[in-house]
């Protein structure tokens, strides 16, 4: 199925986020773009460690994080959620599209990644997007990705993991999960149940030995399952 086949979906619900960039002025203005286009920003944080108090009283949708700040950073920030277990989706936006920094957020826990050159309905999209339960990556950056993927060593712990054949099913939904869209989104276009999704990327997961959906696009990318 081509893109151009699929049919446009489009998001009817407001989402919430918090906003993590060390410019006061970039925030301010992403801000106001965000609520001009319905999206709900609770707050707004200077760095990885002022972000994790707002999210002590804040629950967003999503939070919206640069990488590079003084001190407590993106990638610190995305460290300390996955020690406390916290599966918040973290949209990384930033200036820098270094292959190491786009690696190291999503392995993280990242679950979509953006350069600031986007637009503010490709912004909104992806905020939509993993509000949703979807990934996303941004296209400029994706086929260096993969390269990048293909050609760093496996993370801690990943050697000695088999990766089990995926069926035709599995590996269009897998396919569609890598381009973003959600489980209720990734039903509609392949005609299936929500719950039947659900079970096979339930059965991906395993598969792939992967903890998460970002983690199974990457390993899917590295075993040249997806590229």
């Amino acid at each position: 199925m081509t893109n151009q086949d699929r049919p446009r979906i489009t998001h009817s619900s407001s989402v919430s986020v918090l906003v993590v960039d060390d410019q006061t002025l970039v925030r301010h203005g992403i801000r106001t773009l965000l609520e001009l286009g319905g999206i709900h920003v609770v707050g707004e944080a200077s760095d990885g460690a002022e972000a994790l108090t707002v999210l002590e009283t804040q629950c967003p949708d999503v939070v919206l994080l640069d990488l590079r700040m003084p001190q407590y950073d993106g990638l610190w920030l995305l460290h300390r959620l996955q020690q406390r277990g916290n599966d918040i989706p973290v949209l990384v936006l930033t200036t820098f599209d270094d292959d190491t920094l786009v690696l190291e957020a999503l392995r993280s826990g990242a679950r979509g990644y953006l350069l600031k050159d986007v637009t503010v309905d490709q912004l909104a999209q992806a905020v939509h997007a993993l509000a949703a339960g979807g990934t996303l990556i941004a296209p400029s950056i994706t086929d260096r990705l993969v390269r990048a993927i293909r050609a760093s060593p496996p993370p801690a712990g990943a050697a000695g993991v088999v990766v089990e054949s995926l069926t035709d099913r599995e590996s269009e939904v897998l396919r569609l999960v890598a381009e973003g869209y959600s489980n209720r989104q990734v039903a509609q276009l392949i005609h299936l149940a929500e719950g039947t999704v659900k079970n096979h990327i339930s059965s991906i997961l395993i598969k792939l030995g992967a903890r998460d959906r970002t983690n199974a696009v990457l390993r899917a990318i590295r075993e040249g399952i997806l590229g």
